[in-house]
């Protein structure tokens, strides 16, 4: 008896703590879902309020994918001294990436970014101090609704007349707002013994 008391002591115990956790993560959930909903950590922009945040750009530069690729090589392509960034800026969503990957000294992947304003203060020191000129080879573009990815071979001058000192792929990320073209991000590998340029890219037909 004694045994049997012990167990249907321990029995009830075991049932009022079952029932005590239930009680208390039924609160929890009343309390979950009685609470707003987070609101979005990202803004949701329209493509006024894009529109709104760079400079006005020129028609001809966002009216088609082969332009706006076009306009991006063509503002930062020049003799040394300062480019039109107003221009520059103005292709480009405002929270747009610049991302490169290369090989260090020991082999190993780098990879560098920047924001807009990152890549204007870094390329005006480089610009100021020599002529820099980069033309596409050959674009390949695919598209899915809104969204257009264009891989771009190209060659980088220190003078028009001179053999390229580079070469390489830059894959641009797009965006069709339904009003003109944007460029969402720029990422990019240059031409290197191990990684030659694929016969496709390498020259224009």
């Amino acid at each position: 008896m004694a045994n049997g008391a012990a167990v249907l002591t321990r029995g009830f115990f075991l049932y009022y703590l079952l029932g005590c956790l239930l009680a208390v993560a039924a609160r929890a959930q009343q309390a979950e879902a009685a609470q707003p909903a987070a609101a979005p950590s990202v803004a949701i922009e329209t493509a006024a309020d894009l529109a709104a945040k760079v400079p006005a750009p020129k028609a001809g530069d966002v009216k088609s994918i082969d332009a706006i690729v076009r306009a991006a090589y063509d503002v930062i392509s020049g003799p040394a001294g300062p480019r039109d960034w107003s221009r520059f800026r103005s292709l480009f969503l405002p929270q747009a990436r610049f991302t490169q990957v290369d090989k260090g000294p020991d082999g190993g992947t780098i990879v560098m970014s920047w924001s807009v304003d990152e890549f204007i203060h870094d390329a005006t020191g480089a610009f100021s101090k020599e002529a820099f000129y980069e033309d596409g080879i050959v674009s390949q573009p695919q598209s899915f609704g809104s969204m257009t990815q264009v891989f771009s071979s190209y060659e980088s001058r220190h003078s028009k007349t001179e053999k390229p000192f580079q070469r390489g792929v830059n894959s641009f990320q797009l965006l069709n707002d339904g009003k003109r073209w944007w460029i969402l991000s720029i990422f990019w590998d240059s031409e290197r013994p191990d990684n030659p340029l694929p016969a496709k890219l390498a020259k224009k037909k």
